[in-house]
């Protein structure tokens, strides 16, 4: 209880800090995680490991990936390739579809890529169709956001879900078969929320002067402003392929030369690079920093700087034991399928890491599948779905995905909370709903 007492604390300072006294996310988290860790006791070597390894494990992972998508969004709004691709979704769908359309783009690509990276690379579309249309910029980017985090938690070859299921010796073949049934039916109230609830959230989206301005005949064709953004997905779902134990594109350099040119950073870069070629007369004062790539480092900035300081929060609740904390509270109760959920649910909520929560579940639950009558094959993939089920929910302050949301779209923490955070939330409650009906029928 004084360890749950010490988190809530931390918590509530930094959400006060931030929304109360309007102080820098980053600062609040940064101290916030600092003070956490010394009303835990931690030694100070810990406190000082946890903010060099939670700040740098994600700038290595994410913060390069940031600031290359903002790059390519920033060549796509200025150039007006953004609003050419904007146009031409809403002539196909129609205003009343965005959000549809929106959410199932965010389910597709996050199976292959990592939420945060689908999110980033979607938000210029996102940002645009909120812009040509009346809908708030809160409901598109949320849309995006959740239709990513869905699939991400449930669906391989994300690294969750894949180490999940090899830790639990559940069929990989099945968890993405019942993750991505879960998952895509999951979406359908999450439709609902975003159109009810997300879309009273009065966000506007804030476009580039030259976005505004620029005449039709200098925007980019809608083929040429989709390629920055197509090549890298493919390049990356094509190495997510090759990649895969089995391997089905086969060996060889060829599948090497996938691999290395589809591993996200790689393939963002080249999306950076082709963004190059948008702007019908190109100077390369443009790609200087006092240009485009300036403006875009100054934007990425502090959306990197945030995602940086929300990591090293959740790395330090994870130094400082809160894992142990939630498995010994709930490892002993006899709950079935909802076991796996719970501690998933716990861990992702206390400490952020959607990865981290479902490889200690998975850890914690392996050796008593037995027991809790989860043994059988096909409960084995029931409990590895259940597991990406507690790993959805509640991303929020200790999130880097609850971060990049928030600063790309200009949302407040409050308003964050009110859309992205409590989606995750339907989302979880939802997905487990789904996963224990099936466990009845098919189990």
């Amino acid at each position: 209880m004084f360890t749950l007492l010490i988190i809530l604390v931390a918590l509530a300072l930094i959400l006060i800090a931030i929304i109360k006294f309007d102080i820098h996310p980053f600062l609040a988290l940064f101290v916030g995680a600092i003070i956490y860790g010394l009303m835990m006791g931690m030694p100070t070597d810990l406190i000082v490991k946890s903010i060099s390894e939670g700040f740098g494990g994600v700038m290595g992972s994410v913060g390069l990936l940031i600031l290359l998508g903002v790059i390519l969004g920033t060549f796509l709004e200025k150039t007006g390739g953004a609003m050419v691709i904007a146009e031409k979704v809403l002539k196909w769908v129609g205003e009343k579809s965005v959000n549809l359309s929106l959410i199932l783009s965010g389910w597709i690509l996050s199976i292959p890529v990592f939420g945060d990276s689908t999110i980033i690379m979607l938000n210029p579309i996102a940002k645009s169709l909120s812009a040509k249309s009346t809908i708030s910029y809160a409901a598109t980017i949320v849309a995006v956001s959740l239709g990513a985090m869905a699939s991400h938690s449930l669906v391989p070859p994300t690294p969750g879900p894949i180490a999940t299921a090899g830790i639990l010796g559940a069929d990989l073949g099945q968890v993405i078969f019942y993750g991505g049934l879960v998952s895509l039916v999951t979406l359908i109230p999450l439709y609902f929320f975003v159109q009810n609830w997300v879309t009273k959230i009065p966000l506007r989206p804030v476009l580039v002067a030259n976005e505004k301005e620029l005449d039709r005949k200098d925007r980019p064709s809608f083929f040429s402003s989709l390629l920055p953004v197509l090549i890298p997905l493919t390049l990356i779902i094509l190495a997510s392929i090759a990649n895969y134990p089995s391997k089905p594109l086969g060996e060889g350099n060829f599948i090497k030369a996938i691999q290395f040119l589809g591993t996200p950073v790689i393939a963002l870069l080249i999306g950076a690079i082709l963004s190059f070629t948008l702007p019908k007369k190109f100077d390369r004062k443009l790609l200087s920093s006092s240009g485009w790539i300036g403006e875009a480092i100054l934007l990425a900035a502090p959306v990197i700087l945030i995602t940086g300081a929300g990591a090293v929060f959740g790395k330090m609740l994870q130094n400082s034991g809160v894992g142990d904390l939630v498995t010994s509270t709930m490892s002993d109760a006899n709950w079935g399928i909802f076991l796996p959920f719970l501690i998933a649910f716990g861990l992702k909520t206390a400490q952020g890491s959607t990865t981290v929560a479902m490889i200690t579940t998975a850890s914690i639950i392996a050796p008593i599948l037995g027991p809790l009558g989860l043994d059988s094959e096909i409960m084995k993939v029931f409990s590895t779905v259940a597991i990406g089920a507690g790993a959805l929910a509640i991303s929020h302050a200790n999130d880097s995905g609850f971060w990049v949301v928030t600063q790309l779209s200009g949302m407040t923490t409050k308003q964050g909370n009110l859309s992205h955070s409590l989606g995750t939330l339907i989302a979880g409650v939802t997905s487990i709903t789904l996963v224990y009906v099936l466990s009845l029928v098919v189990g």
